[in-house]
């Protein structure tokens, strides 16, 4: 998966297309991540004890493949590549060439 938390994505399909977020959570086992502001959801909770009921706006999961890397540098979106720099692997953006971290 080339998406880590705090990458700051591009959402290319459904219906949160074109929005911008922040990776909050990413789940390689099931290939989805959790987005800042995309695929919002609303939970009901019922009252506890002292906490009264109430409706939450909650981040849903989106499928990994919806999502691409948007570099911040360059302001547009990218594709991930990889090369290995004094025995490390690094995330490097195809568009600019640049290392991501």
């Amino acid at each position: 998966m080339n998406i880590k938390k705090n990458d700051t994505v591009l959402v290319i399909t459904g219906k949160d297309k074109g929005k911008k977020g922040k990776v909050l959570v990413v789940m390689p086992k099931e290939n989805k991540v959790i987005v800042e502001g995309v695929n919002v959801q609303t939970k009901h909770a019922k009252a506890k004890g002292q906490q009264p009921a109430e409706i939450r706006k909650v981040e849903g999961p989106i499928d990994a493949s919806n999502v691409m890397y948007y570099d911040t540098k360059a302001k547009a979106p990218t594709r991930i590549g990889y090369k290995f720099e004094n025995g490390h692997k690094k995330r490097v953006s195809k568009k600019t060439g640049q290392v991501i971290d």
